[in-house]
């Protein structure tokens, strides 16, 4: 029996998931099937009831890390502290089957930041307030991080992230200003938003930062990712994030452990080759 995992979203196929996946699979020498499927929230539990006994897990991306909560049968501690998760482990309980649900972004993001640099992460300026900055605050917390300012569209849809942070045992002091707003001094800027809504202010935050960690990888580079090196920043990519949380997923759905290196490749490739034909 061929065991199957797929990534969840919508837009999906975009997604470097299958690349990062299927390279660790080729690795550890596993027949496994891994495949990016487009399911909005409306779909999502529909497409859960209808998973039969070949699947072993899912990967979950937007919009659908906070939908899926209430749909599992267990959470993991991070999984609980974002009331979001990334990732769903389908365990096999007698003839039944229980969603086990863990969030792999929040050791994932601590874990690309401290690869790329070794600095200070006292304060941290967030753009976007959705569930994969709520992850990145926690992970910044989990280095120590003690104040952040996020910059969000609409200071109401904040709130989720805002109570997720607060769950953390040290949790940074959260300001929450408009986007476009002047911020105080920080060490890392992290973009969760749309490359198409880096404007000039926002590129111009990037001077007054050590590092910076845009959460995207396609499109690649983003205008942010431009700015950071054109003016020497330390980068943080959306791909280092990819690889991080993808290696811990695998580890979760497999037992094995990842082969990192091998994932990072496929992916770097992937990118490049994409690169060549935009």
């Amino acid at each position: 029996m061929t065991v199957r995992c797929a990534v969840l979203g919508s837009p999906i196929a975009h997604s470097l998931s299958p690349v990062l996946h299927r390279a660790a699979y080729a690795s550890l020498g596993l027949d496994w099937e891994y495949d990016a499927r487009d399911v909005g929230e409306d779909d999502l539990a529909g497409f859960l009831d209808g998973l039969d006994e070949t699947w072993r897990g899912l990967s979950l991306t937007m919009p659908l890390k906070r939908a899926v909560v209430p749909l599992l049968d267990e959470v993991s501690a991070r999984a609980d502290q974002a009331r979001a998760a990334n990732t769903v482990v389908l365990d096999r309980v007698g003839q039944g089957v229980r969603r086990v649900g863990h969030n792999t972004d929040i050791p994932g993001a601590a874990a690309a930041l401290r690869e790329r640099y070794d600095g200070p992460l006292d304060r941290a300026v967030v753009l976007g307030g959705g569930a994969t900055a709520a992850s990145v605050l926690l992970g910044l917390a989990d280095l120590g991080c003690g104040s952040a300012t996020l910059l969000v569209r609409d200071e109401a849809r904040a709130a989720d992230t805002l109570a997720a942070v607060a769950r953390h045992a040290a949790p940074p002091r959260v300001e929450v200003r408009p986007l476009g707003s002047d911020v105080p001094s920080a060490e890392v800027l992290v973009s969760t938003i749309p490359a198409s809504a880096h404007t000039d202010h926002e590129l111009r935050l990037v001077d007054a930062v050590s590092v910076v960690f845009d959460v995207l990888y396609d499109p690649w580079p983003t205008p942010l990712a431009a700015r950071a090196r054109e003016v020497g920043r330390r980068l943080v990519t959306g791909l280092d994030l990819l690889v991080h949380q993808a290696a811990l997923q695998v580890e979760l759905m497999t037992g094995e452990p990842a082969p990192v290196a091998a994932m990072r490749l496929a992916g770097e490739r992937a990118v490049e080759r994409r690169g060549r034909t935009a």
